[in-house]
């Protein structure tokens, strides 16, 4: 059987072309969200289809970056779909499967890369940050805590949990704030 793993990182993006592409490759079940790549961890859709698919069956995506962004966890899920029994494919970027030792290196080399092109998408951006400080642009980000008033609300007799709560905001950040 083949199934489907459809991903877009954020609530406005859509998932149509990635579902088209699946049902025409074929795949009777297709698991997708909207969620961050940066991690496997909380993507639900993503564990339900690892768990679904048995041995036998080949999972597919339309990107390797819908999959995996980085090459850890690229290689976890790739391990665990092997050790199922489970073949993977790529749409987009073809040879890229588990079916052959040329689609295994392929997927080494393509997951190689996007990790590459992920630190240094960072280390730009790091850099970026050092300039704008360094010219005074950079003053991170704006306070989202009133100290005063969460003192204030202490002053009255409130406790954390209760400023917390009142604020919407985490314990540990009232006491953060107090101990300013």
């Amino acid at each position: 059987m083949l199934v489907g793993y459809g991903r877009v990182s954020s609530a406005g993006q859509c998932l149509d072309i990635q579902h088209e592409a699946l049902a025409q490759a074929g795949c009777e079940k297709v698991f997708s969200e909207k969620m961050s790549g940066r991690s496997t961890d909380q993507r639900e859709q993503l564990a339900l289809a690892l768990d679904f698919v048995r041995e036998g069956d080949t999972l597919v995506v339309t990107r390797l970056d819908r999959l995996a962004r980085s090459v850890g966890d690229l290689h976890r899920i790739i391990e665990r779909l092997t050790t199922k029994g489970v073949a993977f494919r790529c749409l987009n970027q073809s040879g890229v499967d588990t079916d052959t030792s040329t689609g295994r290196l392929m997927l080494a080399v393509l997951g190689a890369v996007a990790a590459f092109e992920a630190d240094i998408r960072a280390e730009r951006q790091r850099e970026g940050v050092e300039k704008a400080k360094a010219a005074g642009k950079y003053r991170g980000r704006p306070a989202s805590i009133d100290p005063a008033r969460v003192k204030a609300l202490r002053d009255g007799g409130m406790g954390a949990a209760q400023i917390a709560r009142e604020m919407n905001i985490g314990r540990a950040s009232v006491y953060r704030a107090l101990a300013a």
